[in-house]
């Protein structure tokens, strides 16, 4: 198979979480969330660009789910991100996500849900991994896999 120089992994992810920004930001107009559509965004706590309470970081090291339905304030939606105001524990904190650090987006109203792929933390852990010394002896990537006529197991 040739190798997808377009990356067309990347453009659709990318589109998916258009539709992620252009849900918030019709709840971050005038009229808030229409009807009974709430959201549950699951997120990377440590990802570039989180703003979270240490406290929250520490009791949520990995990920975190936030509701947005009846007691969020101050939604701001950007480019790549968005800014809320939410109560943990009695006390308002406004907290950034970056639409890159969602993993999972749902609205339990209507049943849609959309999980993302974390190939961009894949990458920050390869790139964390050292180089290979140059006299070590170089593994070869098992051989393309031979396509299997089916016609071999049909009965006759």
């Amino acid at each position: 198979m040739a190798e997808d120089l377009i990356g067309y992994d990347d453009l659709m992810q990318d589109s998916l979480r258009g539709v992620v920004r252009a849900a918030m930001q019709q709840a971050a107009g005038p009229r808030g969330l229409p009807g009974k559509h709430h959201f549950y965004i699951t997120f990377r706590t440590r990802a570039p660009g989180v703003v979270l309470p240490d406290h929250m970081l520490a009791r949520y090291p990995d990920d975190m789910t936030i509701v947005l339905e009846h007691q969020f304030w101050d939604l701001e939606v950007y480019q790549d991100r968005f800014r809320v105001m939410l109560k943990f524990n009695g006390t308002p904190h406004a907290i950034v996500i970056p639409f890159l650090a969602i993993t999972r987006f749902f609205d339990p109203s209507v049943k849609f849900g959309l999980q993302f792929d974390q190939r961009d933390e894949a990458r920050e852990r390869i790139a964390e991994v050292p180089p290979v010394l140059e006299d070590a002896p170089e593994e070869r990537a098992p051989e393309a896999s031979a396509v299997v006529s089916l016609d071999a197991f049909r009965k006759k």
